[in-house]
């Protein structure tokens, strides 16, 4: 009976003992084994492991992928135009080892308000050094890589991989909307009195050119037509020169003709002149000055 009173507590505490020197690793985490606050075991495989009971305690972390959101964060970009930049950030814990060292026994509370730092301030850095268009516009993905690899150097003395930093929001601040919307729209309707100053300009360049061109086709044209009249004339009056030569009475007679259809235009043409004056020679004969 004594050696059964003895023999059962020492079996129920080497039962207690082998239990509490066993623990479980899951895929999902990492684990370090501590010996009065110092590191002598990281286990990051899943499955059993083993420490030494009462002396030695686990501490668990997550090898997750795991997602911080920041807290909206007002910068200044160069243009001084500020805004208001909501961002989020997936990061994992790498080294154990170094994560322990660096937060102690904050964990990942700890090590996530210290990320928070880094990525604040990173984000102040490089938003700040690019205009608010930059910031609004769709070529974010450049800006959000410099965000990552500026914070990457910072977080793995932390222990942490900063995977991804993304913008989720950048919005103008409440009391500078209004002040923004008539600035962007002063520069708007500045940029429209450029382009109509410039299109007026072109317009007077076409214009000009096209008054020029115009000049140029009519002087060219009437002198053109002064050579064709002159050609003309000169035709003509050699055709008369040849006409008069071959027969001088009928071109006098013609000459005449003439002469009289223009005086006698008219219903009341009226002449005074001496009755025997050579301008009637062909009424009085059509034979002219020969037939006296």
């Amino acid at each position: 009976m004594k050696k059964s009173a003895f023999l059962l507590p020492a079996v129920v505490v080497a039962v207690v003992a082998a239990v509490s020197s066993v623990f479980i690793v899951d895929e999902r985490e990492k684990v370090l084994v501590l010996q009065f606050g110092q590191i002598v075991k990281v286990q990051e495989a899943p499955g059993l492991g083993f420490k030494i009971p009462l002396i030695q305690d686990v501490v668990r972390y997550d090898d997750r992928i795991l997602s911080r959101e920041l807290e909206p964060l007002e910068v200044t970009p160069s243009d001084d135009r500020r805004l208001v930049v909501d961002a989020f950030a997936r990061y994992r814990i790498t080294d154990v080892e170094r994560f322990r060292q660096a937060v102690g026994d904050g964990g990942e509370a700890a090590a996530a308000r210290r990320l928070d730092s880094i990525l604040r301030a990173e984000t102040r850095e490089v938003l700040g050094s690019v205009t608010s268009n930059d910031i609004l516009s769709t070529d974010r993905a450049g800006l959000m890589l410099r965000i990552r690899n500026g914070a990457i150097a910072e977080a793995n003395a932390l222990g942490l991989q900063v995977i991804d930093v993304r913008l989720k929001r950048t919005d103008l601040p409440p009391e500078n909307l209004n002040a923004t919307y008539e600035r962007m729209k002063a520069e708007r309707e500045r940029e429209a009195a450029d382009e109509i100053a410039r299109g007026n300009e072109a317009a007077l360049r076409v214009r000009a050119t096209a008054d020029r061109t115009v000049v140029e086709l009519v002087s060219e044209s009437q002198r053109q037509a002064e050579i064709t009249r002159g050609e003309a004339d000169a035709e003509r009056n050699k055709i008369f020169a040849e006409s008069f030569g071959a027969d001088p009475e009928f071109f006098e007679f013609y000459r005449s003709m003439t002469a009289y259809g223009r005086a006698l235009q008219g219903t009341n043409s009226s002449m005074v002149m001496s009755p025997d004056s050579e301008f009637f020679n062909y009424l009085k004969s059509d034979q002219g000055a020969a037939a006296e």
